[in-house]
């Protein structure tokens, strides 16, 4: 899932890459392979280009300055000009090593003013592509040496503090801007990894709430399965143990392995259903809950065994549905494990509570007569069921009491 989407991202600018610069273009390329310099964009030929440019029309205006001052000597010209050359020439190197041609350009601009434009796109290209402790470093040096080179070699058509005030503004505005253009493809970047750990965020959640409810619906295969299943079990040990039963007795625990057969079939059926389609079915069966504790008791003593229910809740509709319905698995699963580990005592259920003050659920067992065979699995449903508690807001207590039987008990919040 993952994959799939991140594969989208370059979709997006494929056809548009040709207006970023080659850094920002890769980073926003996840699939990208970068093996060392990325290669340059339209916009990145356009933009050398132009910065080229620049360059050699500010050289050529001072050349034309040096032509008409009589004060430098024909040699320091020459020389002035050539480095001016050289200097033009390295600004199409300027991607490949901004600090070494930015740190270049300090004594050449201090011997050459044809080469001031040259050294002005250095610095620009050293604010936009690395730190600014480097552009400090740098930066810092050209504007401490502008007021010694004027004073060297003195402008001709400027005053000393104008020459030197000029060249400082012009210093601090490159540097601003590129650290304008280099705040905002950082800011872009950001956004792009803001962007993309939002989605994973999001991925993560929709598979934690899908984990979430594949728990729940195991938790209510565990809870409706084993009740149906152990019906199921004693009947049919009945009649394994009774051949010789009355055939009024055979045919009712036939009956009842043949509906409840049919019920843990049908449960099972809409389990399946919301394992495949993804989501519950809300035209299935309605959740049992509370008000339906008096046909589960019925159920039970059917199946043989003894159930005393003392229901003292005035209404049980006025229960919350999710209350009712985790009051109601927690009495299931009491019953099932006093089925298995306590069969032919007399089990008790109690349920009490009012608004505010919660909803309690007891259910015990005296102990069993004679040996109980060890059930396989034992325990994982009261794991469960502390679990289901747990996550309703309340708390589940179990273990066998002083005179030998077991207890359940708990207790649910019901506001």
């Amino acid at each position: 899932m993952t994959g799939d989407r991140t594969a989208k991202v370059p979709q997006v600018f494929a056809g548009r890459r040709w207006l970023l610069p080659s850094a920002v273009a890769d980073e926003l390329d996840p699939d990208v392979e970068r093996r060392g310099r990325p290669r340059r964009t339209a916009r990145d030929w356009v933009v050398d280009v132009c910065c080229f440019l620049l360059a050699v029309a500010i050289g050529l205006a001072a050349v034309q300055s040096l032509d008409g001052d009589s004060a430098t000597p024909h040699s320091l010209a020459v020389v002035d000009q050539l480095f001016g050359v050289l200097a033009c020439g390295a600004v199409w190197l300027r991607r490949r090593w901004p600090v070494g041609l930015a740190v270049a350009m300090i004594p050449v601009g201090f011997v050459s003013n044809t080469a001031g434009g040259a050294a002005m796109v250095a610095v620009f290209t050293l604010a936009v592509h690395r730190p600014f402790r480097y552009v400090a470093w740098v930066g810092g040096a050209q504007l401490v040496l502008a007021p010694l080179f004027f004073w060297l070699r003195p402008d001709p058509d400027l005053s000393y503090a104008a020459a030197v005030v000029f060249t400082e503004l012009l210093t601090l505005t490159v540097i601003g801007w590129g650290m304008f253009v280099r705040s905002k493809r950082q800011l872009m970047l950001s956004l792009r990894d803001r962007a993309r750990r939002a989605e994973t965020e999001a991925e993560l959640r929709a598979e934690q709430a899908q984990r979430l409810a594949r728990e729940a619906i195991a938790r209510e295969m565990h809870d409706v399965l084993a009740h149906r299943l152990t019906l199921l079990s004693v009947h049919a040990g009945a009649l394994e143990f009774r051949p010789d039963a009355p055939r009024e007795e055979v045919a009712r625990a036939a009956g009842v392995i043949r509906e409840s057969a049919h019920e843990a079939l049908q449960d099972l059926r809409e389990i399946i259903g919301v394992l495949r389609a993804g989501e519950p079915d809300d035209t299935g069966r309605p959740q049992p809950t509370l008000g339906a504790l008096d046909a589960l008791v019925t159920e039970s003593r059917e199946a043989g065994m003894k159930v005393t229910l003392a229901n003292r809740v005035t209404n049980p509709a006025t229960v919350p549905a999710s209350v009712g319905r985790t009051a109601y698995r927690i009495a299931q699963e009491a019953l099932t494990n006093a089925r298995k580990h306590a069969p032919g005592t007399e089990v008790t259920v109690t349920v009490t509570g009012t608004p505010g003050e919660g909803l309690v659920i007891v259910v015990r067992n005296p102990p069993p007569e004679g040996e109980v065979p060890h059930v396989p699995g034992s325990g994982q449903g009261l794991i469960g069921l502390t679990e289901r508690a747990t996550l309703a807001g309340g708390r589940l207590e179990h273990g066998p009491e002083a005179g030998g039987g077991f207890r359940v008990r708990a207790w649910l919040p019901w506001g």
